[in-house]
């Protein structure tokens, strides 16, 4: 079987059945339009790169249902293990391949496929035996069942099992490589790397079925001899010394020993001898010959040996200069470039560095050969060079050494280029109106080569651009025959020669001559005259002389005199003739005109004009008879004809925006209320029944100055708005107003009238405080302004009135005070005011440093100044305001807070001693600020009312021996504070404590049990007390609180 060959099989249930095929050959399946086709196509040898055997595929054994006879099956061949290089060189041809269960059909495994899958994975690890450096020996035992031979339908026989070889040099956990497949229980794995740690696991196959792999087995490879090293490379050469450099090759688990470098003495007889040993990796060798070759190996060596020597380099030191190259080549040439290349000279040696010079001569220029390039290349192009020229070559090799001869001169010429533009055509003779003659020169650049040819080519029109050849040929001149007369003719001409064709040159433009055109119709009116203009219109003459008209010539001239003038020349064939004289008649007459010239005048034709208005007046005389008051007079102008009807005068403040101020017949115009110093403007036309003449020129006139206009927006000037320290609402009162016009005048002063008073005279201003009024006046003010002419009207009056007095302070009293406040009271008003009381009061204190701050700012008359120090002395000051302004601070008033007295003490302790005797103890205070504390101690007896003294002194206790039985008795306690006064003993006595109840009774002895009644009768109404403060403390709070929400919410908001 040469091919594939193509076996149409199909199962029933649409699968691929599985086929047995010939050794060497395996399986394809390829599905085409839903149809499954089995291929058996040969299989391609693997190749392995180190000369080992190949690794082919086992053959997988067919399903039992489709066993051919043993006797017509050849065996399958033996399988051969793979070398193993290390972790990760492991080809996919290495791998076992197998078809998947997808090949044979979507077949399920029964039990008996997961029976035979356990069975394979029943496998011992492989025990690794004659572990070598770079070998070892893996051995194994088939599956437990295989071995004991069991004939279950479901085993099969140890000769139809198989087994893959998986080795990591990575790890337990590794990646594996499959090294060996086949039927073998026992293999020999080569290609290892020495020193190296392996694991390996075997795997059973049956039938496409695997099992699980066994655990792995570790084994380590042995040392031995490094590696063959690479040969060794140049570092430096000179004419009598090499210098080598090498790398260290893998030492296979043994540290090299040293290096040795043989070489063959320069004599190429294969011979080496050693010329180094040592554990560097450069050697120079020294005492050598110009241009010696020499051959070097190199070997390493450690404790197991040496390795192979590498492989043979061929090295020479500096020689003589090179021998002479050979002569340059031409590759390729052009217009203005050649390029050549060369070889190396005879006998160089490969690894030798040789330069080059070529030079060049070119033949005409008599310097002779210069140098063109210079470097290691073999070829080069030498550009910028002459078209059409032979130059000459030769190349010179060179080293460090010296230089060759040079090479043979060869000579190489360039290509000739296209000829340049010829010269632009010219006429030659006389143009005539159907012909004319043409002639060229050639052109100034040739290109190297002869012309052959010269072709001519015309295009009609001035802008024609479709070219026609109308001459071809090797002469310089050609006549150009059958043209129309007047017309344009493009021509321009190109030349061909062996370099090619040239660009066309510049075109000619020629024009055959033409006639003068013929007469004109008249020209004929169009539309109605006017007085001063008419609109004439015409048509091209019928003969146009065979060039376009281009232009015409109107004349006119009175009918009455016959002094004609032109009054257009112009390329259009209308015209308008303007500066007529009204109700005129005039003659016009038409020529047109082309290149050649004008033609004859056509035919008169008369038109008479129409009336038109009256002329341009003459500019108005302007008189000023006041600074209110002008006089305006004017002359009659032409009337064209018609009488004037009236006139019209303008009149206005500004030259562009006059408004008609009369329209009469007369000539004069008097206008009055005019501004003083003002500047105005005016002009005047004259009217009829044709139309309205033009305006005269604008006149200008000044009206006089006079005295000011009339001050206005006087105003009252804002307290707020006034910066001035002096001002006093109360004896002041500010004002400003607008400037006035001036009146061509400048303002000097503002007279105020304010009242019965002299009026007062400020100066140039626009504000003023008027002081020294009364208080709580009106006064009715106006203001007028002055100038060098007067001065001017009054302004409107305004009606101000000056603020009252501000109030004077009041008597600051201390009406309450305590050691932390002060409660202060002024002027008879009640404590509660209301905020729109007209005069607001501010009360001042003193502070650390001596300046007065304000403490409160409101209508009300009392204020209680809080948190301040005991037996301190402070200094208040209090201000009344008002609308008029605040009022002047009091005289200082001094108050000075109280001592504080002791707090409250908590209620005493009784402690029953006998029945006549008992102990009372109360809490003890610290001196309050160098004061000493003493205390004292009260009792009521029976059915008494008052508090009698039984106790004085700085002890916080005191035994009672005065107790009656069957007796009440309660005891308070205060502390009084010992003022140490400059002026005298004075004692401050604080709160009594809570009173005490204590009752006296007859002490028994198993009456322990009523004193205790009585202490705790006692203790339970001393505890009721205390809750009854306790209440009325939380009651107390609670009310604030709801008083201070009310007056939040209700008063403030």
């Amino acid at each position: 079987m040469s091919g594939p060959a193509q076996v149409p099989m199909m199962s029933p249930n649409g699968s691929v059945p599985p086929i047995y095929v010939p050794p060497g050959y395996a399986p394809q399946v390829i599905e085409d339009n839903g149809v499954r086709r089995v291929v058996v196509v040969p299989q391609a040898p693997e190749f392995h790169p180190g000369g080992h055997t190949v690794l082919h595929r086992s053959p997988h054994p067919p399903l039992p249902g489709f066993i051919p006879v043993p006797t017509m099956m050849p065996p399958p061949p033996r399988h051969m293990y793979s070398p193993v290089t290390g972790a990760g060189d492991m080809a996919t041809q290495y791998m076992p391949q197998y078809p998947s269960s997808q090949v044979f059909g979507d077949v399920e495994k029964d039990e008996e496929t997961k029976a035979i899958e356990a069975l394979l994975s029943n496998i011992v690890k492989p025990v690794a035996s004659d572990i070598q450096a770079r070998a070892v020996v893996l051995t194994w035992s088939p599956p437990s069942n295989f071995i004991n031979g069991e004939t279950d339908e479901t085993t099969t026989g140890p000769e139809l099992c198989g087994y893959a070889v998986l080795v990591s040099s990575t790890g337990k956990d590794g990646k594996y490589k499959s090294v060996y497949v086949g039927e073998e229980t026992s293999i020999t794995v080569n290609d290892l790397k020495p020193a190296t740690d392996y694991y390996a696991k075997v795997q059973a196959e049956y039938n496409s079925m695997k099992g699980t792999p066994s655990e792995a087995e570790s084994f380590t490879t042995l040392s031995c001899e490094p590696d063959t090293p690479n040969p060794p490379r140049i570092a430096n050469r000179t004419k009598n010394s090499l210098t080598l450099q090498w790398k260290a090759p893998s030492d296979n688990g043994s540290k090299i020993q040293s290096f040795i470098l043989e070489w063959d003495e320069g004599k190429g007889n294969e011979e080496f001898c050693q010329c180094y040993t040592g554990l560097q990796k450069q050697f120079k060798i020294t005492k050598l010959s110009p241009a010696m070759g020499c051959k070097f190996r190199l070997l390493a060596k450690n404790d197991y040996g040496t390795s192979g020597f590498s492989e043979e380099v061929l090295y020479y030191t500096s020689g003589c200069a090179p021998s002479m190259p050979a002569s340059p080549v031409l590759t390729k040439a052009g217009v203005t470039w050649l390029s050549l290349q060369w070889s190396k000279p005879s006998g160089t040696p490969s690894d030798e560095g040789i330069s080059y010079i070529l030079e060049m001569e070119e033949e005409t220029s008599g310097y002779g050969f210069k140098p063109k390039y210079d470097g290691e290349d073999l070829a080069y192009t030498v550009k910028n060079l002459r078209r059409s020229t032979k130059y000459k070559f030769k190349v010179i090799a060179y080293n460090s050494e010296g230089k060759s001869n040079p090479s043979e001169v060869v000579e190489f010429t360039t290509c000739p280029d296209k000829p340049g533009v010829p010269i632009k055509p010219s006429v030659k003779g006389k143009i005539h109106s159907h012909g004319f003659k043409i002639t060229w020169d050639p052109p100034k650049d040739s290109g190297g080569a002869a012309i052959s040819k010269y072709v001519v080519e015309m295009a009609e029109g001035p802008n024609g651009n479709k070219w026609d050849m109308i001459y071809s040929g090797a002469t310089r001149e050609h006549l150009c025959d059958r043209l129309n007369p007047g017309c344009f003719y493009r021509l321009r001409v190109y030349c061909i020669s062996d370099g090619g064709q040239s660009a066309v040159s510049e075109s000619l433009l020629v024009q055959t001559p033409a006639v003068p055109p013929g007469p004109c119709l008249p020209p004929r009116l169009q539309g109605r005259p006017k007085a001063k203009e008419i609109q004439l219109r015409w048509g091209p003459p019928q003969v146009d002389g065979g060039s376009p008209i281009s232009y015409y010539g109107v004349e006119m001239s009175p009918v009455e005199k016959d002094e004609p003038r032109e009054v257009y020349q112009g390329s259009e064939v209308e015209c308008t003739v303007s500066s007529l004289l009204p109700g005129k008649t005039y003659s016009f007459r038409l020529r047109a005109a082309n290149k050649m010239g004008f033609g004859p005048f056509s035919e008169k034709c008369d038109i008479t004009t129409a009336p038109g208005p009256p002329d341009q007046c003459r500019p108005p005389q302007v008189t000023c008879r006041s600074a209110a008051c002008a006089q305006v007079h004017w002359e009659i102008p032409l009337s064209n004809g018609t009488d004037v009807t009236e006139y019209r005068l303008e009149w206005g403040g500004v030259e562009g925006s006059m408004q008609i101020c009369y329209c009469g017949p007369g000539l004069s115009y008097e206008l009055k209320g005019l501004s003083p110093a003002t500047t105005y403007y005016c002009r005047v036309q004259a009217l009829s029944v044709v139309g309205a003449g033009p305006f005269s020129e604008v006149v200008a006139c000044v009206t006089p100055p006079s005295v000011p206009a009339i001050v206005t927006c006087l105003r009252e000037i804002s307290d707020d708005d006034i910066e001035s320290s002096h001002y006093s609402p109360s004896t002041c009162l500010a004002i400003s107003w607008e400037k006035p016009c001036d009146h061509g005048s400048e303002i000097l002063a503002y007279s105020i009238d304010f009242g019965d008073k002299q009026p007062l005279t400020v100066g140039k201003v626009t504000s003023y405080i008027i002081d020294n009024l009364q208080p709580d006046t009106t006064y009715r003010i106006r203001i007028q302004a002055l100038n060098s002419l007067g001065a001017g009207p009054f302004s409107h009056m305004i009606k101000l009135k000056t603020k009252p007095l501000p109030p004077d302070p009041p008597r600051l009293e201390c009406v309450a005070f305590s050691h932390q406040n002060l409660k202060l009271k002024w002027g008879e008003g009640t404590a509660k005011t209301l905020s729109t009381d007209s005069i607001q009061y501010n009360l001042q204190m003193e502070d650390k440093n001596g300046r007065f701050v304000s403490l409160y700012r409101g209508p009300c008359h009392t204020y209680k100044v809080q948190r301040l120090s005991e037996s301190t002395s402070y200094k208040f000051c209090i201000q009344a305001c008002n609308e008029a302004g605040e009022g002047p601070l009091s005289q200082e008033y001094v108050f000075t807070t109280p001592k504080s007295v002791p707090a409250a003490l908590k209620a005493p302790k009784i402690e029953k001693i006998n029945d006549h005797i008992c102990d009372i103890t109360w809490e003890c205070l610290q001196p309050m600020k160098g004061d000493p504390v003493i205390y004292s101690l009260q009792v009521i007896v029976g059915k008494d009312s008052e508090f009698r003294q039984i106790y004085k002194g700085p002890d916080s206790s005191f035994r009672y021996s005065s107790l009656q039985l069957n007796c009440e008795y309660r005891f308070r306690v205060c502390a009084i504070r010992q003022c140490q006064d400059p002026v005298g003993h004075q004692d401050l006595v604080g709160p009594y404590s809570t009173t005490v109840l204590f009752i006296s009774q007859r002490t028994e002895l198993p009456a322990s049990t009523n004193r205790d009644t009585v202490e705790s009768t006692r203790r339970q109404r001393a505890l009721s007390d205390e809750q009854c403060a306790a209440v009325i403390l939380v009651l107390f709070a609670f009310f604030s609180i709801l008083i201070a929400f009310i007056i939040q919410y209700f008063v403030i908001k």
